[in-house]
Order: structure tokens, then C-alpha cells, then sequence
């Protein structure tokens, strides 16, 4: 069987053993985009899900936030700038000005943009009317964050930006539903929210891509109907569903809950479950892991993000559903001993500081999770100097939980063979020749499947020619 695998910033030719099943956790069918953008925008917010219009749930006067998604959603099309200069068309009926309104970029932990990235998002026309009202989120400033208590179910912290609790409305433009993960009330808890409440649904079994029963949405929800519930007005949702990194195929406006549920009901009929993709798991599982991360755009890759967070986590997310318990994991990845020290600074610090000690997801959260969280010097950088949160570079490593079900790792094809060796995997040439070694230990009947993997948000600068290999 001769398939291509994403490596690199392009894709390598591998040929695989006779038998090898195929194993999909793509959409069915992509979306078609639609041809008139700024007419389905303003379909949606005349037709609300769940909440009456924005004209009719403000007063002239009012205060006005409208928040959207950063740069890791991986949608960079005008769906940000069309919606929201929709929105201030509905304010505008209601007599409420331009002038009244704020605009914030909702990077929780996220690294903050510089001025010229939030233009890429948005355009040159509207930062520069929003010059002066337009900003990031910053999670450590608490003179910008409100404490709205725990939830009465289980007693989750909500903290939230003022600009939410201060407005007398608030619109959130999210702009691409990752499966299950992103979308709903992530939007807001998350997304303007403080590590106080994040780190409830982030540890190494709090994060999921599940479209049913998700039980990080569970807490989100919770979390999000006590904001609702203490402020006395609810916030209103833009959602979008894309046919491609630059084109929206799916606009609805309304409730967050029911935004939500119309977004994971066209969601579900394209995404098979990922155990259907594999009623028999396999011993080897094989796939590949590109140059990319929703955590490197416009910035770099680095070890961690390529083996942990992408190679374990978000292409990982079959090795539950179709690896055998002690399977072997081949991925092909181009890993590189290199650092983007100005995005990531925590990153190296967690290379060599922490990893160096254990490759224990729980163990790694126990012991190091509170001393990131309050590193003063990369708290700076990411309050100045346009960092991710150093908490970051621990996230990063909850995906290493999988290695209780992996019996080993081989990477083909690392530029720097030491880089996995670091994490104790092994390393092959070529991928064929990590299957041989595979199959050398689980023995020749040994069952091998191929994942083919739904497309992460990627930097939209990086994209390679169509067609484009690489040679290991």
C-alpha cells in the first residue's frame, strides 16, 4: 500500500505492508462555502437562536463588548470583521454608537497579538477605528478581571474579564468549531477568562475533542450558566463552522447553549466516531506529524509541540480508540533541537527542567503545575512581550498520558535523532523501517492501521505547494 503522510512542511511517499487498514478520523464530505458571507452573517443575527435581536436587547447608551477568537482557531478569513461590523449595524438601529463599543482579541493563555497580527484578523479599516478600544486579554492583570464565585453544582471558580461583567452586552464572534473541542462556552470561560478557572477543565484528563458527552463542555457549561446567572443577562453568540482555513461555510447567532447544539448537530453528521473508525485496534498504528501547531502560527514549532502536543495529542486522539493496549506508535515527524524563545520561553525550561525528571503526565501537573503558573519572569513575557503563559509548556505535556497505553514511540525521519530519544522513543530512518522494527517485537501477524487525520489549524503562511514532498 503506497500512501502519502504529512511531514515537514509538505508530505513523504511511504510504502506499507500488504494488509495495512486505513483508518479515518476525517470529515465525511467537506462543507461548501458560501457565496455570500456578509448576507449569511446578517440571516443569522435577524433570525437568533434562543435570544431576541441585538437591536432589541440594548438601549442607546449601552456599553458593548464584542470578543473573538484568536489566531490558534486557525480561521483566517474577513468572518471577524464582516460579523462584527454586522453587529454594530444592529447597534447602531438600536442607537447605540461605534463609539460605545470595545473589541477584544479572547487569547486566555495564549500568547497576545501584536497590533499588526490583530490586523491580519480583522482589517486595516477596522483597527484603525478601534485603535483605542481594541486590545488582548491579559489573565494576570487583576484590575481586568472580575471574581464571579464558584458554581453552586461543584463549586467551579469564574473569574472573567470586566469587559464582560461591566458591559450591558456582550457578543462573541467565534470563528471555527475544532470537532467538539472549541465553540460553546470555551468561548468566554476559557477564551476571557483567568488560569484560576482554566485549570479546571486543563489537566491531563480534562480536555476533549468529543462530540457527544464531553465532559470538558459538561464543566464549561456549568461554569457558563452561573456567568449568565450572576450578571442577569445572557451573552450572545456568533458561530461559525468553515469549508476552509478562509471560508466560512456555517453561520447561526443566538444563545451560546443553543449556537452550540446546532453546531455540533452538523458536526456530528460529518465526523464518524472515532472507535467506529476502528471496531478492531491494532498493534502499530501509523501516521504522520507536520511542521505544524495552533500554537506555532506566526511563530515556530519546537519539541514539544511536535512529539507531545500535536504527535500525542491532537493526531493522537485515535491511539485510545484503535491501539491496542502496549502498541507501537510510528509517527513520521521532522523533529527539530529547536526553540522560538520569544512566543514559547517556558518551553526549553520544560524540556530540560521537567521532562528530564519524568514523562508522567499526572505527576508532571502534581509537582510543577503551581511553580509554572506564578514564574514571574515569564508572566512578563507573556504580559509584554507577546509569550504564551508559562503554564503553557505544562499543558503542552498532558498528552504524555497516552504512554500508559503506548508501549513505545519510534519517530521516522527526526532531523535531530536526540530530540525523541529525549522522551525515551526510539527513532528509525524511514517509516518502513520502523514498521520492520515494529513487527520484529509484536511478531509477523502483527495488525497495522494508517490514521488519516482531520486537518489542524496551521500557520496560514507555511502552506506548501500542492503535491509538495519531502525526503527523509
Amino acid at each position: 500500500m503506497k500512501v502519502e503522510l504529512p511531514y515537514g512542511d509538505g508530505a513523504i511517499p511511504v510504502t506499507l505492508p500488504a494488509g495495512t487498514r486505513r483508518l479515518s478520523s476525517a470529515p465525511e464530505g467537506g462543507l461548501p462555502p458560501l457565496a455570500d458571507l456578509d448576507g449569511a452573517v446578517r440571516a443569522a443575527l435577524a433570525a437568533p437562536r434562543g435570544l431576541p435581536r441585538i437591536r432589541d436587547l440594548v438601549k442607546p447608551g449601552a456599553q458593548v463588548t464584542i470578543a473573538f477568537d484568536d489566531h490558534t482557531v486557525g480561521s483566517f478569513g474577513p468572518i471577524r470583521p464582516v460579523a462584527i461590523r454586522a453587529v454594530l449595524d444592529e447597534l447602531a438601529e438600536a442607537g447605540v454608537t461605534r463609539s460605545q463599543v470595545r473589541l477584544v482579541c479572547a487569547n486566555a493563555l495564549h500568547r497576545m497579538l501584536r497590533p499588526g497580527e490583530l490586523r491580519r484578523l480583522l482589517d486595516d479599516r477596522l483597527a484603525d477605528e478601534y485603535a483605542g478600544r481594541l486590545s488582548c486579554h491579559d489573565a494576570e492583570d487583576p484590575s481586568q478581571i472580575t471574581d464571579l464565585g464558584p458554581t453552586p453544582e461543584h463549586g467551579y471558580p469564574v473569574e472573567v474579564s470586566r469587559l464582560v461583567t461591566d458591559a450591558d452586552l456582550t457578543v462573541y464572534v467565534n470563528t471555527n468549531y475544532i470537532r467538539g473541542f472549541t465553540g460553546g462556552w470555551k468561548s468566554v470561560c476559557i477564551g476571557l477568562s483567568t488560569w484560576k478557572s482554566i485549570r479546571v477543565t486543563h489537566d491531563p484528563d480534562g480536555m476533549s475533542m468529543s462530540l457527544e458527552r464531553n465532559r470538558m463542555h459538561a464543566v464549561l457549561d456549568e461554569m457558563g450558566h452561573h456567568l449568565e446567572q450572576r450578571l442577569g443577562r445572557r451573552i450572545f453568540k456568533i458561530d461559525t463552522l468553515l469549508a476552509d482555513p478562509f471560508q466560512a461555510a456555517q453561520v447561526l447567532a443566538g444563545g451560546v447553549d443553543e449556537t452550540r447544539r446546532a453546531a455540533l448537530e452538523t458536526q456530528a453528521r460529518r465526523f464518524p466516531s472515532r472507535r467506529a473508525a476502528a471496531p478492531d485496534p491494532c498493534d502499530i498504528l501509523v501516521y504522520g506529524v507536520p511542521d505544524s501547531s495552533p500554537y506555532a502560527i506566526w511563530a515556530s514549532v519546537n519539541p514539544i509541540l511536535t512529539l507531545i502536543s500535536m504527535g500525542l495529542g491532537y493526531l493522537g486522539g485515535m491511539i485510545d480508540a484503535a491501539g491496542k493496549p502496549g502498541c507501537t506508535v510510528v509517527m513520521a515527524a521532522a523533529a527539530r533541537d529547536a526553540w522560538d524563545r520569544v512566543h514559547h520561553p517556558s518551553y526549553p525550561d520544560v524540556w530540560e527542567r521537567v521532562l528530564s525528571q519524568t514523562l508522567d503526565a499526572y505527576e508532571i501537573t502534581a509537582r510543577f503545575e503551581a511553580a509554572y503558573a506564578r514564574h514571574a519572569e515569564y508572566i512578563e513575557a507573556y504580559r509584554h512581550h507577546f509569550a504564551f503563559h508559562p503554564i503553557h509548556g505544562i499543558l503542552a505535556t498532558h498528552p504524555l498520558k497516552r504512554l500508559r497505553r503506548v508501549g513505545r514511540v519510534i519517530v521516522a525521519g527526526a532531523r535531530d535523532p536526540h530530540v525523541p530519544r529525549h522522551l525515551g522513543f526510539e527513532v528509525a530512518s524511514s517509516v518502513e523501517e520502523a514498521i520492520d522494527q515494529a513487527v520484529r517485537l509484536h511478531g509477523p501477524g502483527a495488525s497495522i492501521g494508517v490514521v488519516e487525520q482531520a486537518g489542524m489549524p496551521a500557520d496560514p503562511e507555511r502552506r506548501p505547494a500542492q503535491g509538495a514532498t519531502e525526503a527523509l
